[in-house]
């Protein structure tokens, strides 16, 4: 009878352990502007449904979502900053890179224009005139995907931005539109978030459509070599199933205001 005790609560144990190891969620830092665009609220309980694996979505700047990458605290990341990316993969902490998506970034700002950007082809022009009329500029400033583009944006117009009209604001991406609505401000946004926020901020869509404005996103599992109790196997999994036809026509099919907000890079 003792022997028979002892098999069960052995068996209960393990069960209970197995139970515990298949609910520990899949470790996602991602950016802010995909967590605020809506997005994964459309992806990720996709992806449970047909996998059972749940992912728990860390919404950080690009550098802090690669950084966490780096010291192992999670097991994906889910960014959009080629050059970063293709850093941290050469530095040997991330794999099985894909570029899976994309959109692009615009220039919204007061509706009245005081830069006179609107309508301009060029961004640099566009930033330039910014600087000039000195206008309100507020910037991410937090070393986010969205704020390296607009370093070289500046970068590419020759100007380092500097002084009371350029604010960095060291946020996210939606509490960086509403404080350019609350300022009269310009800021540079994914569209993404853009069309998630424009109804809730005052202000105008202004300049869009420069070649230099385009904005592929990247998913990266952190490599096990690194970090060897990382979840790689669940991290594949999700590269492949948001690669995967189902995956890519959900990214197709989302939109806000009639408009889609990412396009899939790898519908077939």
């Amino acid at each position: 009878m003792y022997k028979k005790i002892r098999l069960l609560f052995s068996l209960c144990l393990l069960w209970s352990l197995a139970i515990a190891v298949q609910a520990a969620p899949l470790r996602m830092a991602t950016t802010t502007s995909t967590q605020n665009s809506g997005l994964l609220d459309i992806l990720l309980p996709a992806f449970q449904k047909q996998t059972g694996i749940e992912v728990h979505v860390i919404a950080v700047g690009t550098g802090k979502a690669l950084k966490m990458g780096r010291d192992g605290d999670v097991d994906v990341v889910m960014v959009h900053a080629v050059a970063a990316e293709e850093k941290f993969v050469a530095e040997g902490f991330g794999t099985d890179r894909v570029q899976f998506m994309y959109n692009d970034f615009v220039i919204v700002g007061p509706n009245n224009d005081p830069a006179a950007i609107k309508g301009v082809k060029s961004v640099t022009e566009a930033m330039t005139k910014i600087q000039d009329s000195q206008s309100k500029f507020i910037s991410r400033g937090d070393d986010s995907g969205t704020h390296k583009k607009e370093q070289a944006l500046w970068k590419a117009a020759n100007i380092q931005p500097n002084g009371s009209w350029y604010i960095e604001a060291g946020q996210g991406m939606g509490k960086v539109l509403q404080m350019a609505s609350e300022l009269d401000g310009y800021t540079l946004t994914d569209r993404g978030t853009w069309l998630a926020y424009k109804g809730k901020v005052d202000m105008s869509l202004l300049n869009e459509g420069d070649n230099q404005l385009s904005n592929p996103y990247g998913v990266i599992a952190v490599n096990p070599a690194k970090h060897p109790d990382t979840n790689y196997a669940d991290a594949k999994k999700l590269i492949d199933w948001v690669s995967s036809q189902e995956g890519q026509e959900l990214i197709r099919d989302y939109r806000l205001h009639g408009e889609p907000l990412f396009i899939p890079l790898l519908l077939k």
